[in-house]
């Protein structure tokens, strides 16, 4: 049985829709670290105000959908035997029992235990789902945990290659951190299929790359910083899925 999410923090976020600028001005790089001008960013998208209940919300739901239940135990019923009644009603002495399959038996099966059938899926409205990713990528970018490079090129699958981007990007200032360490805490996002990026880039720990179209508020709350490539492709991307979920 599917639970179904109520609309009610949509509202509450779109209190500070009049206060969303229209436009937010960014700076833009190459792959070698260097800034080829300014990037002009819609504010539906990168100008939202938190709502941490609407994320707590998409997030919680996202997570439930995509939990794959293993656990199983065996009712009595599922137990194997136990067909016998194990002594005579009366006249023994002992307790009476109707099965050696009975939860208060060895080998039996067990009481309220997990069983693999359970449904734990939660209903997430396509326009709630746009909303806290817009409201999680605003919440980046006024952290300046997001980067913008205007193209991620590969000309063979090399690690080596890989790593000196990163190294590359990491000189630009409040992005130190995204070289080096042990756990994963960037994500880059590209607007098409690349297995050149995406098998250069499998090799490093630190690091994921998705397509764009696979972004969400989970991936982007488990990372600390975000590059997106090609930002001009990706963005009319991402301002698609509010226009999705108003048909």
């Amino acid at each position: 049985m599917k639970k179904e999410i109520k609309q009610k923090n949509i509202e509450n976020s779109d209190k500070g829709a009049s206060k969303t600028p229209a436009v937010i001005e960014t700076q833009i790089y190459n792959q070698k670290g260097k800034s080829v001008g300014k990037l002009e960013l819609p504010g539906s998208i990168f100008g939202v105000a938190w709502n941490g209940d609407l994320v707590h919300q998409v997030v919680t739901a996202m997570q439930a959908n995509s939990r794959t239940p293993i656990a199983h135990t065996k009712d009595r019923s599922d137990v194997r035997g136990g067909g016998r009644k194990p002594w005579k009603q009366k006249g023994t002495g002992r307790a009476r029992h109707g099965s050696s399959r009975s939860p208060i038996w060895i080998g039996g099966g067990v009481t309220h235990g997990p069983r693999n059938e359970k449904s734990y899926d939660q209903k997430i409205n396509k326009k709630m789902k746009a909303k806290a990713l817009y409201t999680v990528l605003s919440e980046k970018l006024r952290k300046g945990q997001i980067l913008f490079i205007e193209e991620l090129a590969l000309k063979n699958i090399k690690t080596k290659d890989a790593v000196s981007v990163i190294k590359d990007l990491s000189t630009i200032k409040g992005f130190e951190r995204i070289s080096g360490g042990k756990k994963p805490n960037t994500y880059i996002t590209i607007p098409a299929k690349g297995e050149t990026l995406k098998k250069s880039f499998a090799n490093i720990p630190t690091v994921e790359i998705d397509e764009v179209r696979n972004i969400n508020p989970v991936d982007l709350l488990a990372f600390r910083y975000i590059i997106i490539s090609q930002p001009t492709e990706s963005i009319a991307f991402l301002g698609g899925k509010m226009e999705k979920g108003n048909k």
